[in-house]
């Protein structure tokens, strides 16, 4: 489960903490599928990010995780996944190329609220997850979102950001 969760406007801004916590530079790269929706791509590369598309797979809708080690260069620092319709992706096999290649991982769970995967629940599968909870989401309050951190080395920094720079 997770270790600290923020509240925040939206899952995009969730996502766009993410990015911040990753300590994202100009032309560093973040593996994401090709399917998703445009807040994935967008939270990473307004902080410098260059995204690298993998295909997703037929059955899930989610990213192929076969082909994510391929797509691995020395300029790769996250992988973005994106649970498609609270459907989580293959995060066993997601985690260990990321821990193999010192990736940090970001579980997109807009639509996973409630949602389990090997009875953790979605959010809580990688280093940082968001959530959603816009009006056509399952939970929902009309706008807002959660940045759930699970890898406590990102925690106090979060609180600072989510605080607008103080603490």
């Amino acid at each position: 489960s997770a270790k600290t969760v923020f509240i925040t406007y939206s899952c995009s801004s969730a996502l766009e903490m993410a990015a911040i916590l990753v300590d994202l530079s100009p032309g560093d790269e973040f593996i994401m599928p090709s399917y998703t929706f445009v807040s994935t791509a967008n939270a990473f590369v307004l902080h410098g990010g260059t995204p690298v598309f993998i295909d997703i797979r037929r059955d899930t809708k989610n990213i192929d995780e076969s082909l994510i080690e391929k797509a691995i260069t020395p300029r790769t620092k996250a992988i973005a996944v994106m649970n498609y319709g609270g459907v989580a992706c293959n995060m066993e096999a997601i985690n260990a190329i990321a821990q193999k290649h010192g990736l940090v991982v970001i579980e997109d769970a807009a639509q996973g609220m409630g949602a389990y995967y090997q009875g953790k629940p979605q959010g809580s599968l990688s280093d940082l997850g968001t959530l959603s909870f816009h009006g056509t989401k399952n939970v929902i309050c009309g706008e807002g979102g959660a940045l759930i951190v699970n890898n406590p080395k990102y925690a106090e920094r979060a609180r600072i950001i989510r605080e607008k720079g103080t603490d």
